[in-house]
């Protein structure tokens, strides 16, 4: 199975998730910043993705975001580690995914702020997308 996991390269938080993240051997992952000039980013923004609002997970050809890209990384990731278990344990669980992942977007944003890097799709830290 191909995975594609687009997440905020810049956030300690996001790399560290990715690198914390143990998946099943017959994955292939790649993993890409939503910073780069990739054009599957612009690919992703056209398609209505706000970036600054949750990583993304491209899987059999759906895309899963935020919450939802948490969960579904969490059931596909093995029970290898400590950090690997407990993060298993709390995203396999739909409901408590959902429920956490406001939180764990405050915590991107103000551990952006505090080290003067600019949201990915405002041109400031904190700043809101415009409709």
């Amino acid at each position: 199975m191909r995975l594609l996991i687009v997440y905020d390269g810049a956030c300690p938080f996001c790399s560290a998730y990715t690198g914390l993240l143990q998946l099943r051997e017959q994955m292939y992952v790649e993993l890409l910043s939503a910073r780069s000039d990739d054009a599957r980013i612009d690919g992703f923004r056209a398609a209505g993705y706000r970036l600054d609002e949750g990583m993304l997970l491209q899987m059999n050809g759906e895309v899963y975001a935020g919450a939802e890209a948490m969960h579904r990384l969490a059931i596909l990731s093995t029970r290898g580690g400590l950090l690997n278990r407990l993060q298993r344990f709390v995203f396999a669980r739909r409901w408590l995914a959902h429920a956490l992942y406001p939180w764990l977007r405050v915590g991107r944003r103000l551990a952006l702020y505090v080290r003067r890097v600019p949201l990915i799709d405002g041109p400031g830290p904190l700043a809101e997308k415009k409709p």
